[in-house]
């Protein structure tokens, strides 16, 4: 039984998402019943247009929905067409303050462009830039930030706080819609989660938009995963939230996982296998740890939505593996039981394990892929 079955079954399971418009970025839908996507930034220079086509494809592989690239100058822009037409996903230009520069990434063919309006100049260079969005098709980020706000929020609440961020990302959301411009997404990010937290939930009770989540600067790969998931678990849980991306100072590839990691333990979005696994203790009738880990890195291919228990004694095992497609429960004498969609189907030597599971989730992946087709084709 796959996580979608069991929220299916389960209504107390269900998280009742915020209805916001939907928009789109490139062939991507944000907001509304789309999918909530996972985004990733690029880290490579946009210059160097083979490195970012290189990154841009390890997160294509990983499942990235959409990718952003940083576009601080000509030479950024000049190479963004050549990343956009090698992109299988849509791609974000990140504009900071030159208005030129996000009308060179539009016409570049960028799906979507990250500003605040604000920060971009007159009003006569506003008009151009939602202009060039609206000519070439492109979606807007507002970004907000607790770092970087205006002075006049500053000097007004004396420090960054949700009502300010709130505030600028309304201010900029009129400029929008002053131009009858309804195709953007807002974030209010900080690194402060009890921060992050409190503004989105001031945002989503003002505007209908879709939201961009994030936890800015949220560190490490392991403080900074902590820390996200406790940002965007809560607001996410609390349905609201279209797009994510959990920023890392690590590779981007971790903060994809990351991304769908967070999704699938709330049941939001179901790619590759989910392991369920114990943390071992002295019952344990094989070496839990090592097994998980070589699962995971074996089983790193699969995108088709699955469950997989990895147990290491009967006092849990069983119960776990009621409700997934494939379980091992560790026994006795060197061996455990094979569950298969929730039953004890058969012994199996402990050290025959990594390679067979691995065939079992393959075949069953292989399984579910099939009748997602055929299903698929007799609804057509």
């Amino acid at each position: 039984m796959t996580l979608k079955d069991a929220t299916h079954l389960r209504p107390w399971r269900a998280i009742q998402r915020r209805p916001t418009r939907k928009i789109r970025v490139g062939s991507v839908e944000v907001g509304g019943d789309a999918p909530i996507t996972v985004q990733s930034m690029t880290n490579t220079l946009t210059a160097d247009a083979a490195a970012t086509i290189d990154q841009v494809r390890q997160l294509e592989e990983a499942g990235c929905d959409i990718v952003r690239v940083s576009c601080p100058d000509e030479t950024s822009t000049a190479a963004l067409s050549t990343i956009v037409k090698a992109a299988k996903v849509p791609i974000v230009a990140d504009i900071h303050f030159h208005y030129r520069r996000a009308i060179e990434a539009a016409q570049a063919g960028a799906a979507c462009l990250r500003i605040n309006p604000g920060n971009i100049g007159s009003a006569d260079r506003v008009r151009e830039v939602i202009q060039a969005a609206r000519d070439h098709g492109c979606s807007i980020r507002i970004g907000v930030n607790a770092g970087s706000l205006e002075r006049e929020l500053l000097e007004r609440y004396g420090e960054p706080c949700p009502q300010a961020m709130v505030d600028s990302a309304m201010s900029h959301a009129r400029i929008l819609q002053d131009h009858d411009f309804h195709e953007y997404k807002i974030s209010v990010k900080a690194s402060d989660a009890f921060m992050m937290v409190a503004a989105y939930q001031m945002l989503s009770e003002q505007l209908d938009c879709p939201l961009h989540l994030g936890v800015t600067e949220a560190g490490a790969a392991r403080s900074g995963t902590v820390k996200s998931s406790i940002g965007l678990g809560s607001l996410l849980w609390a349905g609201i939230g279209d797009t994510i991306r959990v920023s890392l100072a690590a590779d981007p590839v971790e903060e994809v996982k990351v991304g769908f990691d967070i999704l699938k333990s709330l049941g939001l979005r179901h790619r590759g296998v989910n392991i369920i696994a114990c943390p071992s203790c002295a019952r344990q009738g094989f070496d839990v740890i090592a097994t998980v880990t070589a699962l995971e890195e074996r089983l790193a291919h699969v995108s088709t939505p699955m469950s997989l228990s990895i147990m290491g004694c009967v006092v849990n095992g069983p119960g776990e593996a009621l409700l997934t497609d494939v379980g091992f429960t560790g026994g006795g004498k060197g061996a455990g039981m094979v569950y298969l969609a929730g039953k004890a189907d058969h012994k199996l030597d402990n050290t025959a394990m990594v390679d067979h599971i691995v065939q079992l989730v393959e075949a069953r992946a292989a399984q579910i892929d099939a009748e997602s087709a055929a299903a698929l084709q007799a609804a057509e």
